[in-house]
């Protein structure tokens, strides 16, 4: 991911507290979650319909149901993170628990033409799981974390005074820097420059360690009301209103230090504390049709719109800085700079659109469900990462507030892409007792192609049906990469992390029909 000259904006704006490019596909580069049943068959549930789930992937495919169900999901996440950075290797874990797919469908038969039908869904799922906890370190020769808030400095056109008062434009950044001397001003041939000072272990040759830990929790529940209506058994068609509500917070520690056993080089050790928290609601909608043109085969489009969602962001950081030549220590607060008052930005944000084409075969595909045999289904999603917005919703909208969001839009256009995602599965059905499989395969939304970041799922579960009570047990082991870039730089190329997650998801869904 390069970042252009537009960053110096975001290096200049007040808003630093607010949204950074890695918020684009936070709420949209995630896998599909649902009930047992549709996460055991790698999510492939596009065209087959007859599950809650649909209410969140084609709501047409709730116009298979021609009686009553309520559903329940519990589930259980096992989080295993790998990370490699500047060439070394670290291991940590965070385990959550979550739940999928649960709620009710209220289904209905025409009482003049059974072939007609209809459908009504309250439901309610957390399309995304943000408990998780990743920590790598590593000597870093290159450059360092002091540097961005030297350059936002440099390009601010603020005096120090003005950087310390209590109203400062840079009170999370900048100012806890310069009031603790982890960055400040020099004269170098004459020229007045601002330098971080573990760019003196640098210049000299030196490397710093720098170690990273975050913290994450939180995730993206999704309440849905939905409708389908089935004509001759043919052709379906649904829709779904969708309110997800956001809740993120992460808790981010860097620490950088001198390696050398030089003491008069100026700098011993940094540690800067993050705490971010994101909170809202939002509004999509889903569109689907499913047709059957055998009784055996069924095509299904959806197409999920944008979620506009109404987002508020608080931030405190803490800085503390240890010198040396002379010795010193410093400690500063961002309460300092903001009157004891958390940093908030009000803002929307639009996630990307979605379309899903999807096919499935049935075999012995007849109207008694309880004699049919099993399905093979697969869906092709497409995510245009590349469309996330963000646009202030302050009542006041200052003209550095539409600098900002114009960069950051910019920024997310040049660093995003469109992706597809893949979803294969099938059941087998052995009279009450059902066996299932499913793979998936979540692309890259990078546009660089040095960044790697995917997601594949290896998913299985069995189930039990008999006499209008269900119960599906179901296991997805997930293996994803991704990047992490612990800061951003303007003026060199930016150093970061390779991430790889294993995480283990046990689904129980429980049901009945009435």
């Amino acid at each position: 991911m390069k970042i252009y000259l537009l960053l110096s904006f975001l290096l200049i704006s007040s808003l630093t507290y607010a949204q950074a490019p890695e918020d684009a596909i936070r709420y949209s580069f995630y896998p599909q979650s649902g009930t047992a049943r549709n996460v055991a068959i790698g999510g492939a549930m596009g065209s087959l319909g007859g599950d809650l789930n649909a209410a969140f992937v084609n709501p047409a495919g709730l116009g298979f149901y021609k009686t009553s169900e309520f559903v329940l999901t519990p589930g259980f996440f096992l989080n295993n993170n790998k990370a490699s950075f500047r060439d070394t290797d670290s291991k940590n874990k965070k385990n959550s628990m979550g739940f999928g797919t649960s709620g009710w469908v209220f289904g209905s038969t025409n009482r003049y033409d059974t072939k007609k039908s209809s459908a009504f869904s309250i439901a309610f799922t957390q399309t995304a799981n943000f408990n998780n906890h990743v920590q790598y370190s590593g000597l870093n020769n290159f450059s360092s974390f002091s540097e961005q808030f030297a350059e936002e400095f440099a390009k601010s056109g603020l005096s120090i005074d003005q950087v310390l008062n209590s109203n400062s434009r840079l009170p999370f950044t900048s100012a806890p820097a310069v009031y603790t001397y982890l960055i400040d001003t020099v004269t170098v041939n004459g020229n007045l420059q601002v330098k971080g000072a573990p760019e003196y272990i640098l210049d000299g040759g030196q490397a710093l360690r720098q170690e990273i830990s975050k913290s994450t929790k939180g995730g993206i529940s999704e309440f849905a009301v939905a409708f389908a209506q089935n004509n001759d058994d043919k052709f379906y068609w649904g829709a779904t209103i969708g309110i997800p509500l956001v809740s993120y917070t992460s808790n981010t520690i860097f620490k950088e230090s001198d390696t050398s056993s030089n003491t008069s080089n100026y700098f011993n050790k940094f540690e800067y504390h993050d705490n971010f928290t994101t909170s809202g609601i939002g509004f999509n909608a889903k569109l689907g049709v499913i047709f059957k043109p055998q009784d055996y085969i069924r095509i299904g489009l959806a197409i999920h719109t944008p979620t506009y969602m109404l987002l508020t962001d608080e931030r405190t950081t803490s800085l503390s800085t240890q010198l040396e030549n002379p010795v010193a220590s410093f400690n500063v607060t961002s309460a300092t700079f903001t009157n004891g008052q958390p940093g908030k930005a009000k803002y929307t944000q639009t996630t990307p659109l979605k379309a899903i084409i999807s096919a499935s075969y049935v075999f012995r595909e007849i109207n008694d469900v309880k004699k049919q045999k099993g399905f093979i289904s697969a869906d092709i999603e497409y995510v245009h990462h590349k469309g996330s917005r963000f646009n202030s919703n302050n009542e006041t909208i200052t003209d550095d507030e539409k600098v900002y969001y114009k960069a950051l839009n910019n920024i997310v256009k040049a660093d995003y892409k469109g992706n597809f995602n893949f979803r294969l599965g099938g059941e087998l059905k052995f009279n009450v007792i059902m066996a299932r499989l499913g793979f998936a395969y979540y692309g890259n939304p990078y546009k660089d192609a040095g960044y790697k970041a995917n997601r594949m799922l290896l998913s299985g579960g069995l189930g039990y049906r008999n006499k209008g009570f269900f119960i599906d047990l179901s296991y997805v082991h997930a293996i994803s990469k991704d990047v992490d870039l612990p800061y951003r730089l303007e003026d060199r190329a930016n150093t970061y992390a390779t991430l790889k997650q294993q995480r283990g998801n046990i689904v129980a869904t429980v049901g009945f029909k009435f």
